[in-house]
């Protein structure tokens, strides 16, 4: 048994990893802000704060063994609205998240980067772990920068850790009134009789991966012991936004309306990963086919839970 604080554990991937930690017989305590949208506890202790205070934080740690650290104040389309608060409020957040974990003997940290938006526009397909990181979005710079700052505490330090990039995440528990997570968002309108609003013709190719095959993953690191210590998490196959809309289309027997408006300048063309190393390091792959998860989230969403 091992002792795990999931960090932004109230949220849609906090919230299932600390479901699977349970499950595994780990000792497991979630931390989040009070108004965080979750689901009802599960079998593990919850505490509430701010990230940005470090004795919220302290508090939380105390006898902590593994962190998991899945919080992001801000978003991808919103972070280059003021770089700088994107900066203070997650890298410097996290600088002192890790100097807490130095103080409170925590072994190790796992950390949810963005294979996403790491990357920048991609000078080949699928991306692997090596191909050049150029991000066109403050969210992906301050993704980047923690990577880093993680290898830096290790290389000072001695804490180990373990970085996951996924892809584009969906499933069960993902907000649909927010404004990131295609699959989701998009499957929350058709079901509501609502037009599907796309930024750009619909070219725009994506990867897509099920929450629980990313929980796997992250359970996968927890355990993880080698020089390889960053992942990309993806399907390794390739959805463009039209083509999205005709899985949706299938997923509630219907059509639905789409409205195409301008495209937004981060918006890269294509990312698609490598994951190649995750599956040969981990023994860790995608399992769940993008229709299956769609008609997944689609009943959950339906159920209104």
């Amino acid at each position: 048994m091992t002792r795990c604080l999931v960090l932004g554990g109230a949220g849609f991937i906090g919230s299932h990893l600390a479901d699977a930690l349970a499950r595994a017989g780990h000792s497991v305590r979630t931390f989040d802000r009070p108004q965080a949208n979750s689901t009802p506890a599960g079998a593990y202790e919850t505490v509430t704060g701010d990230f940005l205070d470090p004795r919220d934080v302290e508090r939380a740690l105390r006898g902590s063994e593994v962190v998991f650290h899945l919080v992001s104040t801000t978003l991808p389309q919103t972070s280059n609205e003021n770089p700088a608060q994107d900066l203070e409020a997650n890298v410097l957040a996290t600088l002192r998240v890790l100097e807490l974990c130095r103080r409170e003997g925590v072994r190790k940290v796992v950390f949810v980067s963005s294979g996403g938006t790491v990357y920048g526009v991609p000078s080949s397909l699928p991306i692997a772990e090596t191909h050049p990181t150029q991000p066109t979005c403050a969210y992906g710079v301050h993704k980047l920068a923690i990577e880093k700052y993680l290898h830096l505490e290790h290389v000072l330090h001695g804490l180990d850790y373990c970085v996951l990039r996924p892809s584009n995440l969906y499933g069960e528990r993902q907000r649909p009134d927010f404004a990131f997570g295609a699959v989701t968002v998009f499957l929350h309108r058709a079901l509501r009789g609502e037009p599907i609003r796309i930024w750009g013709d619909g070219s725009v190719v994506r990867d897509y991966v099920y929450v629980g095959d990313a929980v796997g993953a992250l359970v996968k690191a927890m355990a993880h012991e080698g020089e390889e210590r960053v992942f990309n998490i993806g399907s390794g196959t390739g959805t463009s936004l039209n083509e999205l809309v005709q899985l949706i289309e299938s997923a509630i027997d219907g059509r639905v309306a789409v409205e195409y408006t301008a495209a937004r300048a981060f918006d890269v063309p294509a990312n698609v990963l490598d994951s190649s190393l995750a599956k040969r390091v981990l023994g860790w792959s995608a399992a769940t086919p993008l229709a299956s998860g769609i008609r997944k989230t689609c009943e959950w969403l339906r159920a209104g839970r």
